[in-house]
Formats: C-alpha cells, sequence, structure tokens
C-alpha cells in the first residue's frame, strides 16, 4: 500500500516522503496513530502543491536575508551611539544587543530579531566594533557601530 508520510518515522520514512509499505503496517500502525495517509492522486497532487509552496516561501526568506546581508556590507551602514564615558575610557551604560536592534530599526529601517545578534558580553567599550549576526540558517552578516563619547 502506498502512503504519504504526515511524520518521520524511524527506519520508514520521513516527512512528506511517498513510499509503499506493507498494507498490514500501514493500516493497523501508521493510519491509526495518524503517521501516515493513504496516497491517493488528490492526496499526491496536494502534497506536490505544498512542497512547491514551501520551496517558494524558503527561497523568499533566502532572497529576503541576502537583501538585508548586502544593505548591511555597506560601509554606509554604521549603527551610531554616544554614550557617557567614565575616567577609565569605558561607557556608563552598555550596549546589548536588543540596543542594536533598536538602532537598526530606528537608523537605517532594518528589522533584525535581537536573538539572531551574537553578542558575547554587552559591549562597553568606545570605538569602531563590528558584531556578527545570523540572518539565515546560510548567511551570516556584521553589523557595523561607531560608538562614540558624549
Amino acid at each position: 500500500m502506498k502512503v504519504i508520510f504526515l511524520a518521520d518515522v524511524k527506519g520508514k520514512g520521513k516527512k512528506g516522503e511517498i513510499k509503499e509499505v506493507p498494507t498490514g503496517y500501514a493500516q493497523n500502525f501508521l493510519l491509526k496513530k495518524n503517521l501516515a495517509k493513504e496516497a491517493t492522486s488528490q492526496a499526491i497532487s496536494a502534497e506536490k502543491g505544498k512542497q512547491k509552496a514551501a520551496n517558494k516561501q524558503a527561497a523568499e526568506l533566502l532572497a529576503e536575508a541576502q537583501a538585508t546581508k548586502d544593505l548591511l556590507d555597506k560601509e554606509s551602514t554604521r549603527v551610531q551611539f554616544t554614550e557617557k564615558v567614565g575616567p577609565d575610557g569605558r561607557t556608563f551604560g552598555s550596549i546589548t544587543a536588543k540596543k542594536i536592534s533598536e538602532a537598526l530599526a530606528e537608523q537605517f529601517q532594518i528589522k533584525i530579531d535581537k536573538r539572531h545578534i551574537s553578542l558575547d558580553h554587552p559591549i562597553r567599550a568606545i570605538g569602531l566594533i563590528e558584531v556578527p549576526v545570523k540572518l539565515h540558517k546560510d548567511i551570516d552578516a556584521q553589523i557595523k557601530l561607531q560608538i562614540k563619547e558624549a
């Protein structure tokens, strides 16, 4: 019996795959537990349509991430911060991923989730700093920061 897997089944198939399995196994286990459905011509065409839509959406997300990377790579895209500095040369306040995300949105209208900005620790120094950001699973970029003394 041909079935379309609705979830990953160890040793049998992955979600979205169409495979031939023994009829008893399909009826007594896969279909009962909603791990698969019978592969009718209508179900197969619907599954192919879903896969096409998912591929299109993934391509759009990748293109959007690439466009954001191109914007961040421009030399003119430098996020400006003005902070008070103590006598030891360190800033009084620290610059966090949240502040960086908000400043990007305010200064350049670039929306990046603060969870994608990888900061080991909050920034407390002045000068030019590059901060890594993960835009997509395949695309990494650098956010350029200019921190000045107030």
